[in-house]
């Protein structure tokens, strides 16, 4: 869908919000908090600036937010459990603004993580910005899920299939749909200036494959046990190149070392 500039105005101000709530969480996502009390900071953080928690009660999911712990890939629901050190925690916020949606998540050290574990966190914090630095004005959406998978395979990671980032704007999820693999039928959809969207690439250090909960119908966890990390941003395609939406003030940007 082409933006006309008001309404690009609009998707950087929901993205501008978006990216103070998670600089508003990110003191908190740390080793004995919960995250349910993540959640609870969040509803109210977004509520007391008069906005709307996107993810609350869609499509039936119970919480503000999405938290991803260790080999959970996505959609994960916060819950008492204190984090722990040596646990990684995918931290995924989206807000409605004026009408408009922000969407956005990053991946939290906790405490003392493993070797393994870090490398993961930074493979896939660098991912997002290889499939970023993929884009030109009327690029291949193919083009970004091709750049994600080479790097991640040369690093010896799996890239997540089943979830995928996706056009976003007055609606949550829209077209077109931004798998993280080379997908052949996304070299019919382009990304032309005034286009919206997601880049959120899912890696996990054993199979790519996962497995829905059965009991809660959201947490999706890697189908082997293995670790998954996962970091997101929105992206708002220009005329002269991709502008990110969702960038914070207090956290990690292109070049980062965790």
């Amino acid at each position: 869908m082409y933006l006309t500039e008001e309404e690009r105005e609009g998707l950087r101000t929901a993205g501008r919000f978006n990216a103070s709530l998670m600089d508003f969480l990110r003191p908190h996502v740390v080793e004995g908090n919960s995250t349910d009390k993540l959640d609870k900071l969040a509803l109210t953080y977004t509520r007391d600036h008069g906005h709307i928690p996107a993810c609350l009660n869609y499509k039936g999911y119970p919480k503000t937010i999405c938290t991803s712990v260790n080999e959970v890939v996505c959609h994960g629901i916060p819950n008492s459990t204190p984090l722990k050190s040596g646990d990684i925690v995918n931290v995924d916020i989206t807000t409605i603004v004026n009408g408009w949606y922000g969407d956005q998540s990053e991946t939290f050290l906790i405490g003392e993580v493993s070797p393994a574990a870090r490398r993961l966190v930074q493979t896939t914090f660098d991912s997002l910005f290889i499939g970023i630095r993929a884009l030109r004005p009327g690029c291949m959406v193919t083009d970004i899920g091709r750049a994600i998978q080479t790097f991640a395979a040369a690093a010896g990671y799996s890239v997540v299939r089943e979830y995928q980032g996706h056009g976003i704007g007055r609606d949550f999820h829209q077209e077109p749909g931004i798998p993280h693999f080379p997908q052949p039928a996304s070299n019919r959809d382009l990304l032309r200036p005034g286009t919206c969207f997601t880049i959120e690439p899912m890696l996990n250090v054993g199979t790519w494959e996962t497995r829905l909960d059965k009991k809660d119908k959201w947490t999706v966890r890697t189908r082997d046990g293995a670790l998954s990390a996962q970091f997101e941003h929105t992206i708002l395609m220009l005329e002269t190149g991709p502008e990110i939406l969702t960038l914070t003030q207090d956290g990690p940007r292109e070049g980062h070392r965790f």
